[in-house]
C-alpha cells in the first residue's frame, strides 16, 4: 500500500494522526489538500517528508504522517454495514492458510474491508474472487480497493451464488452471508479437497443452522470460537483496562472439505 522508502513519495497511501487521536487516510497528490476539522494541509508539505514526522495545519494544529498499517486502512474505509473487524479478520487468514500466492473466493462482498485484508495478504501473485449481488456494495468496495491500490488483485463478481461460482479449485473460500447453510454445495463444488471454508455469523441459531448443514455436505474438523479484544491505557504508572473493549463481534466458523462418507473430527467435543 506504500513504499518501503524511508520519504513519502507521490501515490503513497499516507496516514495522518492528528490531536485526541483524529486520524484520516489519504493518497499524496500533487495539487490536493487535505481537509479537516484541525485545519488544511496541502499534499505538496507531505510528499517528501520523513515517515514519523510532523506536519502543521493552517490552523497551527500537529498531524503526524505515518505510514498505514493495513488495520489503519481498515478502520478508516467509507463502509455503508458492518464490516468484519480486524480481530476476526486476522484469525480468519491464519486458520484458513491465506498468504502469498492464494487463491481466495469470497462472498459477500460487501464495504470491502475482508477484501482488502485479502488481496493484502496475497500478494501480486495471489488472487481474490469476490462475489456481491447488491450494485451499490460493489461499487463501494471497488472504491476501497481502488483508494488503496489493491484492486487489480481482486475480481468482484455481480452475481447470485445460488447459481454457482464462476471459478473452481480454490484452496479457502469465505461466506460472509446470513445464511451460509444455503450455499454449502456451491462452496463444495469450487474449493479443492482438503480445501478450507469460514464463515462469520452474528448469533448462535445461526450457527446451529450451519453446523447441521456442515455435516450434511460433507465438511469435517469443524471449528466454533469468538474472540474478544481489550486494549488497556499505555500510562506508566497507572496501566489499567481501557473503559470500553470490541467484544462480541461474531462467530467465526470453519471447516475443511473433507471426502464423502468421512466427516472428520469436530473441535472441542
Amino acid at each position: 500500500m506504500s513504499n518501503e522508502d524511508s520519504h513519502a513519495r507521490a501515490g503513497d497511501l499516507a496516514y495522518l494522526l492528528g490531536p485526541r487521536n483524529h486520524s484520516l487516510s489519504v493518497i499524496l497528490t500533487p495539487g490536493e489538500r487535505v481537509q479537516s476539522m484541525h485545519g488544511v494541509i496541502a499534499h505538496e508539505a507531505l510528499i517528501g517528508r520523513e515517515w514519523g514526522s510532523q506536519v502543521t495545519t493552517h490552523l497551527g494544529k500537529v498531524f503526524t504522517l505515518l505510514q498505514p498499517a493495513l488495520d489503519d486502512v481498515l478502520r478508516d474505509m467509507e463502509r455503508a454495514s458492518q464490516v468484519v473487524y480486524p480481530k476476526d479478520i486476522g484469525y480468519i487468514l491464519l486458520n484458513m492458510g491465506i498468504g502469498s500466492g492464494s487463491q481466495v473466493i469470497e462472498a459477500g462482498t460487501g464495504s470491502g474491508a475482508l477484501t482488502v485484508a485479502l488481496a493484502h495478504s496475497v500478494g501480486r501473485e495471489g488472487h481474490i474472487y469476490s462475489y456481491e449481488r447488491r450494485p451499490e456494495a460493489q461499487d463501494m468496495a471497488r472504491r476501497n480497493l481502488v483508494r488503496v491500490g489493491l484492486a487489480e488483485r481482486v475480481t468482484l463478481h455481480l452475481h447470485d451464488i445460488a447459481e454457482g461460482f464462476h471459478e473452481s479449485g480454490v484452496r479457502a473460500l469465505f461466506l460472509d452471508l446470513p445464511n451460509p447453510e444455503e450455499y454449502l454445495a456451491q462452496a463444495r463444488a469450487a474449493l479443492l479437497p482438503g480445501g478450507f471454508l469460514g464463515s462469520i455469523l452474528p448469533t448462535t441459531n445461526q450457527v446451529n443452522n450451519l453446523l447441521a448443514a456442515l455435516k450434511e455436505h460433507h465438511f469435517g474438523f469443524v471449528e466454533v470460537s469468538e474472540l474478544m479484544h481489550r486494549y488497556y491505557k499505555p500510562v506508566p504508572g497507572r496501566l489499567r483496562p481501557a473503559d470500553t473493549m470490541v467484544a462480541h463481534t461474531g462467530f467465526l466458523i470453519f471447516a475443511r472439505r473433507v471426502a464423502e462418507g468421512q466427516d472428520g473430527e469436530t473441535h472441542g467435543g
